[in-house]
């Protein structure tokens, strides 16, 4: 289906691709993974003919039909089935010289044609898609001036599955889905009648409606069979094998020198020495291969942990002007409450949260917060927040007016933005760097409380990875709403549900709750499904909590090295800096010497504190994995 040879592309200068090469088998299901900003949304512009390749070639099967959610649906008068029923063009096309063609021959090949492409099902057909993605049959019928921008890319999601092109492009399509939509589209993807190339760093997605992985890495292309964890465990076995073979390789250079080195000035070995001169030159040992590690998140603990209960609410509702949204909330939240708040869209997730961040003030009934509680609250809008003409530097010189620039420089290295991305104008910041700046800045004065609205949207795997990890070392409260089962799994004991018109416990598991969405595919109806009988969830909780404090002191020893990490990088940058300014070599001759002893000493300090980092590091996992 699609034939990628040698492609090289560069922007301004910068090159994303050099010599990568790739073949998708017609009929595949192929996961696109790579960092943020190694070019993957750019192959997909590449692949459509938006831009060209500078070498190398692109061939998409002749007649295939490309299609891809560009961008969201117009918002206009027309009904969102309609807007999704156009995309297909043959069908909007037959339809409309059906109505004005007088050739009976030609109206006959017009309604053979219809039978063909199956256009009598056509409005059950979109209609089944748009309710799989949240749609109700009475917002079907409406127009899209009445939605919302997220909605409206839904429609446009909807309107290219609807039209089944040969080559399905996605980039990212969970960005504007609840958990309930990414769960129906797993399921259509698993049985799309086509080939698919989705974008995406959703792992459980990649591990279910996929069967290949293209990685993108180091300007190439390569292609694994299998799904993420797939992926993944074989990539770490090649990357064992090739270093293992590099080593070997380089052992046996250093074994043939010694020889050259010892006999070379010997007449009667000159001939030995000279051969295995032309051996050395023959060996060639593999690259090294590794990991392009993602910089780690670091959230400040609670400066002041309240009492428990931290908040309560009594009968409780919530909503906007005189429209109420939600009522009835009766619960509590304590300062080690991990929590996810699910529910089908549109049933008041993000309400909630702006009840309890503040944004929002209680209708009825009576909500108290423990005295001095700080809560940080993330989301998409949030982002509108930031200043787009500031750099993240100067975004905390607010927040440190007296500090340091060192001090300051070393705050903006702990969100995890290099030193050059620092002095970035926050416009021309990815999406995932502007979400980790957010995310530093609001939990800066070390909050009793995080809120994460689907925090994960603009990460790559490995930083969703280090979100975990850090999530898992704060010791305040955590709500977290998101469609990213993994990080669910990864960091919650407690499940809420948004329903009714209401928030409740959800007193059982994240997979008993996917089966409840998705009983009636195979033959049980809701009520059933919600009588499931899982574990405890009261001792789950409890056992999580135990094995969050057993390993407690070794990820703060680790959390500390990770902060001093910081500062000393950050000193060396600043002694770097002064080394590099030609103007330093003007003065003094000691200052030089001095600084170059700044140097060598920041240098030695660092590869202390990462060789404790790393020794900490490991026996963390082992205690992980002996704990399961």
């Amino acid at each position: 289906m699609l034939t990628i040879t040698d492609l090289t592309y560069r922007i301004q200068g910068r090159p994303l691709f050099e010599g990568a090469s790739l073949v998708l088998p017609d009929g595949s299901k192929t996961g696109f993974v790579g960092k943020n900003g190694t070019g993957k949304t750019t192959l997909f512009h590449l692949i459509q003919g938006h831009i060209a390749p500078e070498t190398g070639s692109i061939e998409v099967n002749k007649k295939a039909r490309i299609g891809s959610v560009a961008q969201e649906a117009v918002a206009s008068e027309v009904s969102v089935l309609d807007v999704v029923l156009m995309a297909d063009r043959e069908r909007t096309a037959l339809l409309a010289e059906a109505e004005t063609a007088t050739d009976p021959h030609r109206i006959g090949d017009i309604h053979t044609r219809l039978a063909e492409i199956d256009a009598h099902t056509a409005e059950a057909r979109a209609s089944t898609i748009l309710k799989g993605l949240g749609f109700e049959k009475e917002r079907q019928l409406g127009p899209t001036s009445e939605l919302s921008g997220g909605w409206r890319m839904r429609v446009s999601l909807a309107a290219v599955l609807f039209s089944q092109p040969d080559l399905l492009l996605l980039d990212e399509p969970t960005n504007y889905l609840d958990l309930e939509g990414t769960l129906w589209l797993e399921k259509y993807l698993q049985t799309y009648p086509y080939t698919v190339f989705m974008i995406s760093h959703d792992r459980d997605l990649l591990n279910k409606a996929v069967t290949s992985i293209a990685h993108l890495e180091h300007r190439k292309l390569t292609f694994y069979k299998g799904a993420y964890d797939t992926f993944e465990e074989t990539r770490r076995m090649q990357m064992e094998l090739n270093n293992k073979s590099r080593e070997k390789t380089l052992d046996q250079i250093a074994h043939l020198q010694k020889f050259v080195d010892r006999f070379k000035a010997k007449a009667t070995k000159a001939k030995q020495a000279q051969a295995r001169v032309k051996m050395i030159a023959k060996l060639k040992p593999p690259a090294a291969m590794f990991d392009e590690s993602s910089s780690p998140f670091n959230f400040p603990d609670p400066k002041k942990v309240p009492a428990s209960p931290m908040m309560t609410f009594d009968n409780v509702s919530v909503g906007y002007g005189d429209k109420v949204i939600l009522r009835h909330i009766t619960n509590r939240i304590d300062p080690d409450d991990r929590i996810a708040l699910i529910g089908v869209n549109g049933n008041g997730k993000s309400t909630f949260a702006k009840l309890l961040s503040g944004d929002l003030k209680p209708m009825g009934g009576e909500m108290r917060k423990g005295k001095g509680l700080e809560i940080a609250y993330f989301a998409q809008h949030q982002l509108d927040k930031l200043k787009p003409e500031q750099t993240p530097f100067e975004h905390v010189v607010e927040l440190m007016p007296y500090d340091s620039e060192a001090k300051r420089r070393s705050r903006v290295a702990q969100m995890g933005l290099t030193t050059s991305r620092m002095d970035t104008k926050v416009k021309n910041l990815s999406g995932g760097e502007r979400a980790r700046l957010l995310l530093g800045l609001i939990t800066f004065g070390g909050p009793g409380m995080l809120i994460l609205d689907e925090p994960t949207n603009h990460l790559d795997i490995d930083s969703r990875d280090a979100l975990v990890a850090a999530l898992n070392d704060y010791s305040g409260a955590v709500l977290i709403i998101s469609h990213d089962r993994h990080l669910i799994d990864a960091t919650v004991d407690k499940l809420w549900i948004a329903q009714n018109g209401t928030i409740e416990e959800f007193d059982e598991d994240l997979d008993t709750y996917q089966r409840l969405l998705t009983s009636n595919s195979n033959g049980k109806g809701k009520k059933e499904a919600a009588a499931l009988v899982v574990e405890d969830r009261k001792a789950a909780r409890q056992d999580a909590a135990a094995k969050r404090a057993e390993v407690a002191p070794l990820r703060k020893s680790i959390k500390d090295l990770e902060q001093k990490l910081g500062r000393l990088r950050a000193e060396l940058a600043r002694v770097d800096g002064f080394l590099a300014d030609p103007k330093t070599y003007d003065g003094a001759p000691e200052r030089v010497i001095l600084l170059g002893k700044d140097k060598a000493r920041f240098e030695g300090e660092i590869a202390r504190v990462e060789e404790n980092w790393l020794t900490l590091s490991e026996e963390l996992e082992q205690a992980e994995r002996a704990m399961g």
